[in-house]
């Protein structure tokens, strides 16, 4: 049996603006891992991260580092070993993972231990801007059961009250991204509480955070910034209350299920969120979500397009992947 590793970079056009507290974006850069031998295809797809210090050409020599190990038929548990945690390892694990499931391996429901998963309810993501323009998108999107809440600049506390008037009926959770301070933490830890968010992301710089293990946490709080991998979970226990794991930061579903195992442990709340990226990205992401406490997986409704096939949608809801798709 001969694999050979191919890399292709994708563009997908968001619907609108895409906007955080570090920047916009108007489209969706990916990188596809395809791993093929004599009888199959695999492919896993990578979103690099600029706050990691990833980009395309970064992401891309990693991937096509590995390649003399993928033709020789390296296996997951020694690409662990081989790859640091990112975007790269990402989508070659996850190619891996599909092309032994296309081999007739099994399907990676049944091999991860849910065979019959089921739909999700993810949430949907509201974009950075002035608290009238989020509250007019809150109430856009008030049918939702779950919005998450791009924050992290000044103004933060009429942006939530605004949102939370467009959207009275809907689950809340906010996306600090790093951006509030020692100084409008508590205030904006009140508000929050006052308005019922249900949970925070983030709102310190990572290795910034030990604040949080000193107030009451009136709301919980989600490490997302602050964790990467199953070692930085025992540290952040005093700090956190739960963490987002995402595949593009744990490096693949191998890690991520280890991390999802230990997280659950030690008593973390757990939220599977994604980067904005197509359904092949969420494919994967979509089993590893089953029995979460948040999910946050809706890159796809972002884009202006999907790739083909894709997961199927509606509303908030996602049906995970049918085989000619992923897994």
């Amino acid at each position: 049996m001969t694999r050979a590793l191919e890399i292709t970079f994708q563009r997908y056009p968001i619907a609108g603006e895409f906007r955080i507290s570090r920047g916009a974006k108007t489209e969706a850069e990916v990188i596809v891992c395809k791993i093929r031998d004599d009888e199959a295809v695999g492919r896993g797809e990578c979103v690099p991260y600029r706050r990691y210090g990833e980009t395309m050409d970064s992401v891309a020599a990693e991937i096509a580092a590995i390649g003399e190990a993928v033709a020789a038929g390296i296996d997951r548990e020694a690409l662990l070993t081989r790859m640091k945690p990112g975007a790269a390892r990402n989508a070659v694990d996850c190619a891996l993972w599909d092309l032994e499931a296309k081999l007739g391996w099994g399907r990676v429901t049944d091999r991860i231990g849910v065979a019959a998963p089921s739909a999700l309810v993810t949430a949907y993501t509201l974009s950075l801007g002035d608290a009238d323009a989020m509250g007019r998108q809150a109430a856009r999107y008030a049918h939702r059961k779950l919005l998450k809440i791009k924050l992290g600049a000044e103004g933060d506390e009429a942006r939530i009250r605004a949102v939370r008037a467009g959207a009275p009926d809907s689950a809340l959770i906010l996306d600090a991204n790093e951006g509030w301070t020692e100084k409008t933490l508590a205030g904006l830890l009140a508000v929050s509480a006052e308005c019922k968010v249900s949970l925070i992301e983030q709102p310190l710089p990572a290795g910034r955070d030990g604040l949080l293990a000193t107030i009451d946490r009136r709301v919980p709080v989600c490490a997302d910034e602050s964790v990467h991998a199953t070692e930085d979970l025992a540290a952040l226990r005093d700090r956190y209350d739960a963490v987002n794991i995402k595949l593009d930061k744990t490096g693949g579903l191998t890690e991520a299920l280890a991390m999802k195992r230990e997280a659950a442990r030690l008593g973390f709340k757990i939220m599977v969120g994604c980067m904005v990226g197509s359904s092949l990205a969420m494919a994967p992401a979509t089993l590893l979500a089953q029995g979460v406490d948040f999910v946050d997986l809706d890159g796809p409704l972002l884009l202006a397009r999907d790739c083909e096939p894709g997961l199927v949608y509606e509303g908030s809801t996602v049906t995970p992947p049918a085989p000619a798709l992923w897994g």
